[in-house]
């Protein structure tokens, strides 16, 4: 899959790994999904990429599926 340039912030949410609210970088990326060379323009998604500050955990939600 391929990513673009993405929008970071820093954002207090509760890490499931860590049990409590911490710091998280949070971005969002476009990411394509088809892996057919035809038409792979057409298949690029947002998706929320989040990554805790204190232990590391990342989790990623596509949008449109929120």
């Amino acid at each position: 899959m391929s990513k673009s340039q993405s929008t970071l912030t820093e954002l207090s949410e509760y890490c499931e790994a860590c049990g409590s609210r911490t710091p998280h970088e949070v971005a969002i990326e476009l990411k394509t999904e088809s892996k057919k060379r035809t038409n792979r323009e057409f298949s690029r998604e947002p998706y929320r990429v989040t990554k805790c500050r204190i232990c590391g955990d990342e989790r990623t939600q596509r949008m449109n599926d929120a």
